[in-house]
């Protein structure tokens, strides 16, 4: 519906000698340029009555973290009357290890916090992982962060950063947010589970209007009704 790239290119962008991005300055140019011409993307998108719209987002951190453009993109279209959903999506391959899933916890956080939007967190890329790796992950899904620090490895035990580590694990923990699906994109229950949760928080098809069953269908019913009255007489 919609290419970003007729606005504006970071290629473009870092070959402007007046300019001289590289790219992640280049990038956060084009989103903040892209911010004051949401006109554009109005356009673009027309009228979009119960339309189910996917917008793929950069994955540069410091766009949802430090820069208010994204932020705003959620704001207009909230404005618009979208219902707003983000999905963060993580590395499951990433995730294998205790330190490095903390991080990816607190990114997810961020987000969350800076958006203020409800947030689906995803492991993707679970059809890569080997069985002992799957059988690893499952205990980041829904995670304890103390008997995490428990169990880790040597880095998460250093006497140098203890105190910090408790602190991090503590601050995820208090606030209890983030939860992790699994997304197999080989397993489609998999992928059923996670479009449920999304359109379940953007309450999507709620506004359908209700169907009539068909007439076998109501015939159906009615030997049921039939079948349970028989049984209640006898």
């Amino acid at each position: 519906m919609a290419d970003i790239r007729e606005l504006i290119e970071v290629d473009d962008v870092m070959e402007d000698e007046s300019l001289r991005f590289g790219p992640n300055g280049g990038l956060v140019f084009c989103m903040e340029y892209f911010a004051n011409n949401f006109n554009w993307l109005e356009e673009s998108l027309g009228h979009v009555e119960d339309d189910y719209i996917l917008f793929d987002c950069p994955g540069q951190i410091e766009l949802y973290t430090h820069l208010p453009v994204m932020k705003q993109l959620v704001e207009q279209l909230q404005q618009w009357e979208f219902r707003v959903c983000g999905v963060f999506l993580v590395d499951s391959q990433f995730m294998v290890e205790s330190f490095k899933f903390i991080s990816g916890i607190l990114a997810a956080l961020s987000a969350m916090i800076s958006l203020e939007i409800p947030q689906i967190n995803i492991m993707t890329k679970m059809d890569l992982l080997s069985k002992k790796a799957k059988k690893e992950i499952e205990k980041y899904l829904d995670p304890d962060m103390y008997s995490m620090i428990e169990d880790s490895t040597n880095i998460l035990k250093s006497k140098m950063f203890k105190k910090l580590t408790k602190s991090i694990c503590g601050l995820i923990d208090d606030y209890g947010m983030v939860r992790f699906l699994p997304f197999d994109r080989s397993d489609e229950e998999s992928i059923n589970i996670v479009l449920q949760h999304i359109d379940f928080t953007i309450q999507y098809g709620e506004d359908l209007e209700f169907k009539e069953p068909k007439e076998c269908e109501e015939d159906k019913s009615a030997l049921v009704d039939e079948y349970f009255q028989d049984h209640v007489d006898e």
